[in-house]
């Protein structure tokens, strides 16, 4: 179940004709909410195996620039989710779910948003054609459950840059061999060119996408002999007339977009006249007014280097800074600065970090990123209280930001009061709603364990387990949090709640004799120990054949 996703490969069938699209029989098979499922179980197994980057800040900006792609796409309407994989590995991948991964060393080695955006837009074009839906079909064999874990075993490969990383996602069992199920060649060209026109819908170069392929080929071109080929174009295998075909359509796209109007189609006179006044708004033109002032660096470059530091060991990272900046020329710019601070403060130099960032906020003022890592190295330094200034200025300036909330709440809570960790945790409690990351539940518990809130603090611990791929232990945590006599009427209920969801979840896991780091051996869990002896139900379910486990 860990496993349910597919890597966009492909391989060359010339005999495989594709039909318009007029649904897919898998959909009988398997419901969007199930391949959803089935996708978020993949991700918590990543996470387990530390195969994620989960960092608000990253996080925000990747998904900000996927959203802005399927706003675009042929189906804005589906779910999408997209997150950062731990892996050098120059190469990205799609899931059943709408989870989208980008590996950090392809996003380090973009030159550019619109590289990136490129790469996310193709992605995203084998999602909304039902290419996930396609592959699944022809993998299926004796139940749904079986096809996905086949459909599983690449992308766990892909993912983690390895089989042994696939057999890792799978539990260890080996139940199913790794199948070479891959795209086709018409899928790839397919999502090529959904892709390229999302990438000019959403107003990136639609020249990016060709751009980023053959300058992929070029460098694998130019050393064939001892040069590895990147995993980008093993899975996505490029040739002069898919590159050819990508630019023709690049161009045609830019031409069609020269025709349209340019410059304001609103007049304020006619406006006037045909729409009912709104009293707030006294010249609709200036709705559209853009703001040119240079409120800071260029953020795709400082994510960029973000990600590359958070993916990588600190020391090593500012070691390669340092050896780099002010002794190459070219280097020493306003994101190599930012990643050395960052590393800098990462591997407790948060002295050093602050000297960095200086001359970078005398320039950048303004630049949120930049005063976040101020505040993040300053804290570091032992400079709790200058921190704090800068937190709550912040907070105040970006109240829903999750990154500078996460922060703050951190800081309140480490070395602060009691008072302060109920401020913590109070500003963390609106973020549960909307988020899988574990690191958020895990700082809220501390927040509401140094508050004295020891139940919520447990419920917290427990869901931060369940999103981490450890749904034994979060099991074991609830039915502990169970015992308590000092629970009221409320937690009762909402732990009972919890404790039911997770039910099927982990004997199904049980059934299949799937290994987990919190459950080594699927046997050992016994009926008695889940606490029930209900029958299986409910999504995650639909292949226990009776219903018994």
């Amino acid at each position: 179940m860990a496993g349910v996703t597919f890597v966009a490969g492909a391989q060359d069938k010339p005999d495989d004709v594709r039909l318009p699209d007029l649904g897919s029989s898998a959909n009988a098979l398997i419901s969007p909410q199930e391949a959803q499922d089935y996708g978020a179980m993949m991700l918590q197994q990543m996470r387990a195996l530390d195969m994620v980057v989960d960092d608000p800040l990253a996080d925000d900006y990747l998904n900000n620039l996927g959203f802005r792609l399927v706003a675009n796409s042929a189906k804005p309407k589906d779910h999408f989710a997209f997150f950062i994989a731990k892996d050098p590995v120059i190469n990205a991948f799609s899931a059943p779910g709408g989870y989208v991964g980008i590996n950090s060393g392809l996003i380090i080695i973009t030159r550019s948003e619109d590289e990136l955006a490129a790469v996310m837009a193709h992605e995203i074009g084998h999602i909304t054609q039902n290419h996930l839906q396609r592959a699944y079909e022809s993998a299926k064999k004796d139940t749904p459950l079986m096809a996905l874990v086949a459909l599983g075993a690449i992308a766990a490969g892909g993912a983690a840059g390895g089989q042994a990383a696939a057999a890792a996602l799978l539990g260890g069992q080996g139940v199913l061999m790794q199948k070479e199920i891959n795209f086709t060649r018409k899928d790839e060209a397919e999502a090529d060119r959904t892709g390229i026109q999302t990438l000019a819908k959403a107003g990136y170069d639609p020249n990016a996408m060709a751009g980023f392929f053959q300058r992929m080929e070029d460098v694998m071109s130019t050393d064939a002999g001892g040069i590895n080929v990147p995993s980008l174009l093993l899975d996505h295998p490029v040739t002069a007339q898919r590159i050819s075909d990508a630019k023709a359509r690049a161009t045609t796209l830019i031409a069609a977009q020269k025709q349209q109007i340019s410059g304001n189609p609103l007049d304020k006179s006619s406006w006037m006249q045909k729409t009912a006044p709104i009293a707030y708004v006294k010249d609709p033109t200036s709705l559209l007014a853009t703001n040119t002032d240079n409120q800071g660096p260029n953020t795709y470059l400082l994510m960029r280097e973000r990600v590359r530091v958070l993916s990588d060991d600190a020391y090593r990272m500012s070691n390669y800074y340092g050896a780099l900046i002010g002794h190459q020329s070219g280097y020493d710019t306003p994101e190599n600065r930012y990643g050395y601070a960052l590393a800098l403060t990462r591997s407790g130099q948060g002295g050093k970090a602050i000297t960095q960032l200086q001359p970078l906020l005398g320039k950048y003022p303004d630049s949120l990123i930049l005063r976040l890592a101020m505040a993040d190295a300053r804290l570091q330094a032992g400079q709790r209280a200058a921190a704090l200034d800068i937190y709550v200025a912040l907070n105040t300036q970006s109240p829903r930001n999750r990154a500078i909330g996460l922060a703050y709440a951190n800081a309140l809570t480490q070395g602060g009061t009691t008072a302060q960790a109920a401020q913590a945790a109070d500003m963390l409690r609106p973020m549960l709603d909307n988020t899988d990351e574990p690191g958020i539940f895990t700082a809220y518990a501390r927040a509401s364990e140094k508050a004295g809130d020891t139940v919520r603090a447990g419920e917290a611990y427990a869901q931060a387990s369940y999103l981490s791929g450890r749904p034994f232990d979060a099991m074991e945590q609830l039915k502990t949090l169970l015992k308590r006599t000092d629970l009221d009427y409320y937690a009762r209920a909402r732990i009972q709640a919890r404790v039911a969801d997770l039910t099927p979840l982990v004997l199904e896991l049980r059934k299949r004799r799937v290994s987990t780091d919190d459950n080594p051996d699927g046997n050992d869990q016994t009926q008695q120990q889940l606490g029930t002896t209900a029958p299986c139900s409910g999504r995650l379910c639909f292949s226990m054949g009776n219903g018994r486990p």
